[in-house]
């Protein structure tokens, strides 16, 4: 993939967000938390390290869990990122980018988890939560 970077920012501007995709596809998290989080799936795009921010002093960073922690603008409240710590990979939110060019939604995870009362049309990868955490392992993650 051609490393294109990606610019935008939170509803209200406070924030702004340079990145440049590691991934060439929009991720769906259909996890509980993800959920609860969003009120539906998650729809990111993975980052890794290589996220630049702007208004940092508006960033609040809640810790969800022992490995991952969400960001979110204090002033307007847009959700902007789940960030796996271990690995400090930023995932965004994909609706922050004012443009995600030829990103087409890729992969669909924690898929054991989706609600029925929605379901996407794109033929992804589908990986429910146990083989989520089961590559994670394997690449030598440590989990609780």
């Amino acid at each position: 993939m051609a490393e294109k970077q990606l610019s935008g920012q939170c509803l209200c501007g406070a924030v702004g967000v340079t990145a440049t995709p590691a991934r060439p596809h929009i991720e769906a998290c259909h996890c509980a938390m993800c959920r609860r989080w969003g009120g539906g799936a998650f729809l990111g795009v993975q980052c890794g390290e290589n996220v630049v921010f702007t208004g940092e002093e508006h960033i609040a960073r809640y810790p969800s869990s022992d490995w991952a922690e969400r960001g979110f603008c204090i002033k307007c409240g847009s959700n902007l990122f789940y960030r796996f710590t271990p690995a400090n990979n930023y995932s965004l939110t994909a609706g922050l980018f004012d443009d995600t060019g030829d990103l087409t939604l890729g992969e669909q995870i924690f898929i054991d988890e989706k609600p029925g009362w929605y379901d996407f049309a794109q033929d992804t990868v589908r990986k429910t939560g146990a083989e989520v955490i089961a590559e994670a392992k394997d690449a030598g993650f440590e989990f609780d």
